[in-house]
């Protein structure tokens, strides 16, 4: 199984990542780190003649890494009750990419892709997050992949999540749900 973990924070080492990497931990995998890239705002042109344009930028490194993955997680902290604005921006981006004549296989390839979420927040995330999942629950609708599982946890300070012991408990469970289909 090929599994790819974007990190939408803007921190090093932030409770987003911590808990992401608790569910990758012994396990191989790909980590992209979307504040290390430059992807563009998407400049929408889908209904315009010639459609959208090449963007000088990393993105195709994110399509890649969707196309060589059975497994993506999307790792972000909860910014004002949302995900991260880099998180954002990447998947505004899909609109292009899923139109991409680049890519035809792209669209078709994200029907056997399974999505995780990990998102960690400091202001009641556990109910505030909620609206988050549904956010990402009708993207992964829109795009035809399967949502198999996410995690909320409760952080603020760099470590705080290491605190959230429910949270951290799930991300060791789903590390040995992994694990085991290997």
């Amino acid at each position: 199984m090929n599994i790819t973990t974007f990190i939408g924070s803007s921190r090093e080492e932030s409770n987003s990542e911590l808990l992401s990497d608790l569910v990758t931990k012994d396990i191989k995998h790909h980590k992209i780190d979307l504040k290390n890239l430059s992807i563009q705002p998407i400049h929408d042109l889908r209904h315009a003649e010639g459609g959208f344009q090449l963007v000088d930028d990393d993105y195709d490194k994110i399509i890649s890494a969707f196309l060589e993955s059975d497994l993506i997680i999307f790792s972000t902290p909860i910014y004002w009750y949302s995900m991260s604005g880099i998180m954002k921006t990447m998947i505004d981006r899909l609109s292009h990419a899923i139109r991409d004549e680049r890519f035809p296989q792209f669209k078709e390839h994200l029907k056997s892709v399974n999505a995780i979420v990990i998102a960690v927040g400091g202001d009641e995330p556990k109910i505030k997050g909620l609206p988050l999942i549904q956010q990402f629950q009708y993207t992964f609708d829109f795009l035809n992949m399967r949502f198999s599982s996410y995690i909320i946890g409760e952080g603020n300070k760099p470590g705080d999540i290491l605190q959230d012991q429910q949270a951290v408990s799930q991300a060791n469970l789903l590390n040995k749900q992994l694990k085991n289909l290997k």
